[in-house]
Formats: structure tokens, C-alpha cells, sequence
């Protein structure tokens, strides 16, 4: 597997590298470093980790700071698949976007007979338009869409991280029986319910997450501060980190909210799941009108596994999935209304309790237990050059 990202933090690639490495496949990752003191090489639960490149912060802010080390990456795996490749052939390749383009490392080892498999996890084109502010039909998302085609073609296969997006993809980079749908889905063996948090305390909100623009944490810091003030002791713990920590971090300063609002280094995913299970309600402030109105949010079934309750921002991929009986949904972008829901939500304890059963019914029939033979079977046909099973097809959703 090859993906720009923190293997121990990233659900999905952990998720899927674990389930092979389980029964028994010899499983490699190239991944990047998140901090010094990581290791380079190591084996966790089965897997082979190889961080060939450090990457200390989310902070690029220019297209050209994003663009620098993503490619600085492609040289490195590609030039690390050739080379492994030679000793101990490969079977299969699973290549993990962002950015689409990352599937090209595969290519000495597809032209020698390896299969490979493109995850896209976000668009990159409407991703990349989100995060730079940049208009819907410029030069450069129309150099992206090229790209995505180029890379789509490059693949055996392709993983779509959301049924949204299925159409969109097929109309303009690979055919829809070239795609199979693979949510975010939940692993109940890490996400899980814990013995809850002593009763008396003020309670605690949690966002868990990357600090981009899209993600709207300042406006639940803006809404947090209208929470205090109805329930003082009430604190809002943030974990992760981004472009906009700073930022973020000098909002909580401005509003007054002190050692209220508190910052927290990022976890893997084994600690912020423990962490999770101990707070009293979780916000996805998402924004509606930027990349984040498309984007499925892990931590949604994340927080249902462990049993606490959810505030949301009414985007189109939530309201396609959720309803009012899981979860509240907020205007997106309306402070006043979030602060009204959280407050709503922490205030009645029969509304929480009823919330989290129906959450969890719906946790359990959308957990990687229930779907993890559907990607098996998917990479057992792709090796074995049989036909893709229907079930994989388009919908395992």
C-alpha cells in the first residue's frame, strides 16, 4: 500500500492493510513520518510500516507547498516499488489519493504484472478548489480532472469513497463498472464502548480531526462560547492539527475562553478512539458550501461505536445517510444554531440516551466486520484475474 498519510492515524489504510495482513498476506505500506522519534521502519499488527518520508505539520498553505512534497513522495515510492519489487515480486498494489496521480508509483510493478487498486478518498479536483479558494473551471482543476483520468486509467481498479461521488467520477474518469464503494466503515474492534467518564463532571465536547477551513472549527469554538456561559466548567477539546491551528488556536483567545478551549497533539488511532469513549458529546462542523458537503466524516460512525452523542452539520453526504433519530443536525455555518443543538443535546439526558441506542443499531450494520470480505474478495480477483463480484461492484456501501 502506498499513501501520504500517517499510517497509525489513517482509519481506512490501517483498516484494510490489517484485514490482509490478518489472513495471513505478507502486507507492506509506505507511509510518511509524523514526528522524529518514529521509527522508519516497523511492524504494527502484521504490517510492514515503512515511513520513507517525514512530514511534521499539516501546514502548507500555497499550491505549490502541497504540491512539492507530494511529488518529492511519488519519486520516492516509485523509485522503492522497482527496487522491492525486483526482490520479492508483488501481487498487488493498493494506492490511496491524495493525490490521484500518487497510483504512478505502481507502475514498475503493474508493467510486470501486478495489479493495482486506486482509493480515491477525496476528489482532488473539488478538494483542491476547497482549499485554495480556487473557481470551479480554472486552468488548474482542469489540469487535476486530466490527472484524475490519467490516473484512473492507470489503475485495475478503483475505490470510491462515497456513493455521491460514483456518477460524477464515471462521467468523467472511469467507467462505473471499474469502481466499487467503500465507505469509511467503522472497526468495532477499536471503536468501542468503554465504562463512561465519573458523573458531576462538566461535560466535555470533542472535535477530532484535521484543522482546515472546510472542517468549520471555528465555528464550534464560536459556538462553544455561547455553550460556557449556559454551563460554565463545560470544555471543548480539539485534537489534530492543520493549517488553521494557529488561527484557531488565536480565536479561542479572542472570544475569552481561556483553558475552556483546550489544543491536543494528534493520536493514533488506538488512543483517540480511548479518548473519544470518554467525552460527553462530538461536533462535525463541517461547512455545506465547500468540499466538506461531499465529504463522509469517519468520525461520525466513530463516535456512535463508542457511544456518544453527535451534532452535525446538515451536509448533503449526512443527510444521505443520517437522520434526526442518530443524530442533530445544524444549519452549517450557523453558530447560534449549533450552540442551540449542543445545548439541547448535553441538557436532556433522555434525548442522549435515545440517541446513542438508535446510533448504535445503525453503527452495527455499517461496520468493517460486516463489509471486510467484500475487499477481500475484491483483491482475490483482481490477483487471480476473475471477474470482480457484483457485490464490490458500484455498491458495498
Amino acid at each position: 500500500m502506498i499513501t501520504y498519510s500517517f499510517y497509525e492515524s489513517d482509519n481506512r489504510v490501517l483498516r484494510y492493510a490489517e484485514a490482509l495482513a490478518h489472513r495471513g498476506d505478507d502486507v507492506h505500506v509506505l507511509a510518511v513520518r509524523r514526528r522524529p522519534d518514529m521509527p522508519l521502519e516497523e511492524l504494527v499488527n502484521g504490517v510492514h510500516v515503512h515511513r520513507v518520508q517525514d512530514r511534521f505539520g499539516k501546514t502548507e498553505r500555497t499550491k505549490l507547498g502541497f504540491l512539492w512534497p507530494l511529488l518529492r513522495f511519488l519519486v520516492t515510492c516509485a523509485s522503492r516499488v522497482r527496487r522491492e519489487h525486483r526482490k520479492a515480486p508483488f501481487d498487488l498494489l493498493h494506492v490511496h489519493n491524495i493525490p490521484d496521480f500518487l497510483v504512478f508509483a505502481a507502475r514498475p510493478a503493474r508493467a510486470r504484472g501486478a495489479k493495482v487498486i486506486l482509493d480515491i478518498h477525496d476528489l482532488v479536483p473539488e478538494f483542491f478548489g476547497s482549499k485554495f479558494a480556487t473557481g470551479g473551471r480554472s486552468f488548474l482543476v482542469s489540469c487535476l480532472e486530466i490527472a484524475e483520468r490519467a490516473s484512473a486509467a492507470m489503475a485495475d481498479h478503483v475505490i470510491l469513497a462515497n456513493p455521491l461521488w460514483v456518477d460524477r467520477y464515471a462521467a468523467r474518469s472511469a467507467r462505473a463498472e471499474k469502481c466499487s464503494v467503500f465507505i469509511n466503515y467503522v472497526d468495532a474492534d477499536v471503536f468501542r464502548t468503554r465504562p463512561i467518564a465519573p458523573a458531576g463532571r462538566a461535560p466535555v465536547i470533542l472535535f477530532p480531526g484535521g484543522l482546515q477551513w472546510h472542517q468549520g472549527v471555528d465555528i464550534a469554538i464560536r459556538a462553544f462560547a455561547t455553550v460556557r456561559d449556559a454551563i460554565p466548567g463545560a470544555q471543548f477539546h480539539i485534537y489534530g492539527d492543520g493549517a488553521m491551528k494557529a488561527e484557531l488556536v488565536a480565536l479561542a483567545g479572542e472570544l475569552g475562553l481561556g483553558e475552556s478551549v483546550r489544543f491536543f497533539e494528534p493520536l493514533g488511532l488506538r488512543e483517540i478512539a480511548a479518548v473519544m469513549a470518554q467525552c460527553d458529546l462530538a461536533v462535525v462542523p463541517k461547512r455545506a458550501d465547500s468540499f466538506g458537503n461531499e465529504a463522509f466524516s469517519t468520525k461520525i460512525l466513530e463516535f456512535m461505536a463508542v457511544g456518544v452523542p453527535l451534532v452535525i452539520s446538515a451536509t448533503k453526504i449526512d443527510r444521505y445517510y443520517f437522520d434526526d433519530s442518530v443524530v442533530r443536525f445544524f444549519e452549517s455555518g450557523n453558530a447560534d444554531d449549533l450552540a442551540q443543538k449542543m445545548l439541547e443535546v448535553l441538557n436532556d439526558a433522555e434525548l442522549r440516551t435515545r440517541m446513542v441506542r438508535e446510533s448504535s443499531r445503525f453503527v452495527a450494520q455499517h461496520s468493517w466486520q460486516r463489509h471486510r470480505a467484500s475487499y477481500l474478495d475484491l483483491v482475490d480477483a483482481l490477483v487471480s484475474g476473475a471477474a470482480v463480484p457484483r457485490a464490490a461492484v458500484g455498491g458495498a456501501s
